[in-house]
């Protein structure tokens, strides 16, 4: 398979048709036919299912699936032929769940490509399964996560320990010491921070009591921190919370602290093994911002 083959493909579930991906990239539709039929050959099955015509062009289940492989393949192609250029400017690739990149990666990162050595930082949020899996393919050099999994290939090792507290907007009234049983769950702004809290969780309140928001996107808790509304998040989060109104309290019989680890691979060497240390030792730096935290790294 060529990289113009890939390119069709992935231009056409892009712009959901042969006539709109042919027109960006400026070849006939059947050119991009050619291409597309080569693909399936090559793979042994079928990507779109065709119906009557362009407009019917839809992904088979095999197609879905490609995507993801197809979009590796163009990264990896891209490093490949950048690697002449790699010495004047070297590239990082970090991963992390949205709980460590949403409020304590930006400083690090930032301070990263302040340093004298100019390098370049490529970045992407994952949940913990895919990040294993983008580290174990080599696309991505150093992964923060917060679930540990098994893996032949990833070193694993602790990054930093943290306790979950709970915080509310200005119209709540809690103690000074917080326990589950002061919680009214029909409040509750619920976030999903790993296994072991979601445990916890469903041991104090009752699955059919639903909270009062549901939340995917860190980003977002400051937005719903209102009136009386509250939420059990770790320290560093609501070390980060801007808002002067809300408050924060610890939490007695509360989850048990949240651990976060950092992947990368061993095979790791020269350059790219430098630059995941000085990333791992910025972010150390960030850690002692926050008493409470306990760092490994």
């Amino acid at each position: 398979m060529t990289q113009l083959e890939i390119e069709a493909f992935l231009y056409i579930t892009k712009y959901g048709s042969i006539s709109a991906a042919a027109d960006k990239l400026y070849v006939t539709q059947s050119a991009l036919s050619r291409r597309i039929h080569s693909l399936e050959m090559q793979l042994g099955y079928t990507l779109f299912s065709r119906g009557k015509g362009i407009r019917g062009i839809e992904l088979t289940q095999e197609g879905r699936a490609f995507i993801p492989l197809a979009q590796q393949w163009i990264h990896l192609y891209q490093e490949a032929v950048s690697l002449t250029d790699f010495k004047e400017n070297p590239i990082l690739n970090v991963g992390s769940v949205l709980s460590v990149s949403t409020y304590l990666l930006p400083n690090a990162l930032r301070n990263f490509l302040k340093h004298p050595q100019g390098f370049h930082l490529c970045f992407h949020n994952y949940h913990s399964v895919d990040a294993y899996a983008q580290v174990e393919s080599g696309m991505i050099d150093v992964a923060l996560v917060s679930d540990e999994m098994y893996s032949r290939t990833v070193t694993t090792a602790p990054a930093f320990q943290e306790p979950f507290v709970y915080v509310c907007g200005k119209d709540g009234q809690p103690a000074d010491v917080m326990t589950p049983e002061l919680l009214p769950p029909k409040k509750e702004i619920r976030l999903p921070w790993n296994p072991g809290y979601d445990i916890w969780h469903d041991h104090h309140f009752k699955p059919s009591v639903y909270p009062k928001v549901n939340l995917d996107q860190m980003s977002l808790l400051e937005d719903f921190l209102t009136e009386d509304n509250w939420a059990i998040v770790p320290l560093s989060v609501s070390a980060r919370i801007r808002r002067k109104d809300v408050q924060i309290r610890s939490l007695e019989n509360g989850p048990d602290d949240m651990m976060i680890y950092h992947l990368t691979l061993p095979s790791l060497t020269g350059v790219k093994k430098e630059m995941v240390e000085i990333f791992l030792e910025l972010l150390d730096q960030e850690l002692k911002y926050v008493s409470g935290i306990r760092s490994f790294l």
